[in-house]
C-alpha cells in the first residue's frame, strides 16, 4: 500500500470524524438537547470518518472506472452509499449496544425503520450528504490534506486509539 494513499484516507478519516463531532454537537446544542453525540471522549465521531472514507473510495472507483455518463455515476454512487452507510450505521449501533449496553440513537419512532438503527429518512439523508461531500467538501478537504504533515496524522491516530482504549476501560 502506498504511503500517500494511506495518509490520504487516514487524514480524511480524522477530518470527517471531527466534522461529525462539530455537526452533532451543534445539533445537540441548538435542536436536540437529549441527543447522544458520540461515545468517545475526544472531539471526534469515527462513524463519520469511516463514512467519508467509504464515500471517497467509492466515488473514485465509480467516477474513474465506469464508462457511463456523470448522471448515472452519481445515481450509482447515491444508491451504493445509501446501502453501505445504512449498513455502517446498523453495525455501529450493534457494536455500541453490545459493548456498552446502550442505544446512542433510536429510529423506531420514525416511519420505515428497520429496528433502532436504520430508517429510510436517515438513509436518504446519508445519500444526499454523500453527494454534497463528493462534489463540494472533498475538493476542499483534499487541499487541506495535501498540506497536513505526517506527524499530525500519526499524533491524531495515537490520540484516537488512546481515546478508544480509555472509553472501553471507563465505560465498560
Amino acid at each position: 500500500m502506498n504511503g500517500d494513499f494511506m495518509y490520504y484516507y487516514l487524514n480524511l478519516f480524522f477530518i470527517n470524524s471531527f466534522i461529525g463531532f462539530l455537526l452533532e454537537t451543534s445539533l445537540k446544542t441548538f435542536f436536540f438537547p437529549n441527543m447522544n453525540n458520540g461515545i468517545l471522549f475526544g472531539p471526534w465521531i469515527p462513524v463519520y470518518g469511516f463514512g467519508a472514507v467509504i464515500i471517497a473510495f467509492l466515488s473514485k472507483l465509480i467516477f474513474h472506472k465506469l464508462k457511463i455518463s456523470k448522471l448515472w455515476k452519481t445515481v450509482i454512487l447515491f444508491v451504493a452509499v445509501f446501502f453501505l452507510l445504512s449498513l455502517l450505521e446498523w453495525l455501529g449501533g450493534i457494536v455500541i449496544e453490545s459493548l456498552f449496553h446502550k442505544h446512542f440513537w433510536d429510529y423506531r419512532d420514525q416511519k420505515y425503520n428497520i429496528g433502532p438503527y436504520i430508517s429510510l429518512g436517515m438513509s436518504l439523508l446519508w445519500g444526499f450528504f454523500s453527494l454534497l461531500l463528493v462534489f463540494v467538501v472533498l475538493p476542499l478537504e483534499e487541499k487541506v490534506i495535501k498540506k497536513m504533515p505526517r506527524w499530525f496524522s500519526i499524533l491524531a491516530f495515537v490520540l484516537i486509539i488512546f481515546d478508544c482504549i480509555l472509553t472501553c476501560l471507563v465505560r465498560l
